[in-house]
Formats: structure tokens, C-alpha cells, sequence
């Protein structure tokens, strides 16, 4: 296996670290639909981002305090 990603280009490395973000992130967006099913798109967005960002830059930039409002 680890030969096997020593050959593989630096292209097809990328779409599989591409792959494995967007399979994260929709885990993680099932996850905040079951916790919170009303939320509407604008807020499940920022529980999703607020679980990547700081909590200082999610205030500042988003006026969203994780902290408060949850993940």
C-alpha cells in the first residue's frame, strides 16, 4: 500500500486528501442535521465552520460565537 502511494501522482494524492475532506465534511453535516433539524442552510454552515475555525475568528468574522451557539 505504502509503495503504491510512493508511485501515485502528486495530482491523484490530491484528489484523494480532496476526496477525504468531502466525505468529512458531509459526516460532520449529518451530524449537525441530527443535532439540530430546524436549522436552516445559513446556520448549518456555521456549525460546520465553527468546527474548523477558532472561536475568536468565528465571532469576529461571522458573529457566531460557537461557544454560545454550539457547534
Amino acid at each position: 500500500m505504502i509503495e503504491g502511494y510512493r508511485t501515485m501522482s502528486a495530482a491523484r494524492k490530491l484528489q484523494i486528501m480532496q476526496d477525504l475532506i468531502n466525505t468529512a465534511c458531509l459526516l460532520a453535516l449529518g451530524d449537525i442535521k441530527r443535532k439540530h433539524p430546524k436549522a436552516d442552510r445559513r446556520e448549518m454552515m456555521l456549525r460546520l465552520a465553527s468546527r474548523r475555525i477558532e472561536p475568536e475568528l468565528m465571532r469576529k468574522a461571522f458573529g457566531w460565537d460557537p461557544e454560545v451557539e454550539g457547534y
